[in-house]
């Protein structure tokens, strides 16, 4: 039987839980694709798989809700061996086992293909970031040319994405971090204005657009969702799509109080059909030609997967970890 190296997590724990071993090489049937792992970016929601929180799949697991690589095989032919491909959602490191090892098997529904000679640890950071920016931005805000975009929490990977295609598709965007010292960051993406935040920023952000923003993405969650939504003009629209303050409800919600008249509030949580091949196909193109920066944090190897995970809870790094596995 053929073995392969994966990162296995057998309940939940600190980062330390996470350990490397031989397992078994998997195979695919007919809907399937496998893929040989190049690389993998990590999410937060792994982190919350790995700190127990949520409902949401079993253990033991490998984790990882995303991987990019090569087609070994797809017995449906759905994808020709050697095709170079995203893998994301659909269950993986929940239901299934994820991202996390030098081989994946996942349902050809979650495999998005694409062509680029970008090293695999650049495009190891795209596909989940550009899934959830893309998709908060155009099915959750519905952001049109010449809107101005706030974005609640704006030094995590996705937030710096949204940036970057908020600004292709000519927006004036609004960004938040909590550290002057990561208003660098901001900029060096794209921002047109940084706001520092300290819990409410709405003044600030009328100040600067005083019949508040045309939309809104929401990352950091709860806690700041009613702050988010009183800078947002009437008929604007909030998406909350983030929860990096491991605050996932509004308590006492009372629609009526917490809503200002007028304001939308949706969500988005999205999975791999919504990430259409052109679409990461383009913004691959971007960055190889020089049109786009990728906002990486920093690129771990295979063997630092506790230092990795380390650093995504303490946050250590702005922008988005990926993990290289050859």
């Amino acid at each position: 039987m053929s073995t392969m190296r994966a990162i296995v997590l057998d309940g939940p724990g600190a980062p330390d839980v996470l350990e490397i071993r031989d397992v078994p090489r998997p195979g695919a049937t007919a809907g399937q694709v496998l893929i040989e792992v190049r690389a993998f970016g990590l999410n937060r929601s792994e982190l919350h798989f790995r700190q127990g929180l949520g409902s949401f799949g079993s253990f033991p697991r490998v984790p990882g809700i995303e991987a990019v690589g090569v087609v070994v095989e797809a017995p449906g032919g759905e994808f020709e061996p050697g095709t170079q491909v995203a893998a994301l959602m659909g269950g993986m490191g929940r239901t299934i086992d994820g991202g996390y090892a030098e081989y994946v098997t996942v349902p050809a529904a979650s495999v998005v293909p694409f062509t680029s000679s970008l090293d695999w640890s650049v495009i190891g950071a795209i596909p989940e970031m550009l899934q959830t920016a893309y998709g908060s931005l155009v099915t959750g805000v519905d952001a049109q040319p010449g809107d101005t975009l706030l974005i609640r929490g704006g030094t995590s990977s996705v937030g710096l994405a949204l940036a970057v295609i908020a600004k292709q598709r000519g927006m004036t965007v609004i960004s938040t971090t909590r550290s002057t010292a990561k208003s660098a960051v901001l900029e060096a993406a794209g921002v047109d204005h940084v706001v520092i935040d300290d819990g409410a920023i709405t003044d600030a952000v009328r100040r600067i657009v005083p019949e508040g923003v045309s939309g809104a993405v929401e990352l950091v969650g709860a806690p700041t969702l009613r702050d988010t939504l009183r800078a947002t003009a009437v008929h604007g629209t909030v998406c909350f799509t983030g929860m990096l303050s491991d605050q996932w409800t509004v308590p006492d919600f009372y629609p009526i109080d917490y809503l200002p008249n007028g304001v939308r509030l949706t969500a988005y949580s999205g999975e791999a059909s919504d990430l259409p091949a052109a679409v990461l196909q383009d913004f691959l193109d971007a960055v190889g030609a020089g049109r786009v920066t990728v906002p990486i944090g920093r690129v771990y190897a295979f063997d630092a997967i506790v230092q990795a995970h380390s650093d995504m809870e303490s946050g250590a790094a702005p922008g988005k970890l990926v993990v290289t596995v050859r």
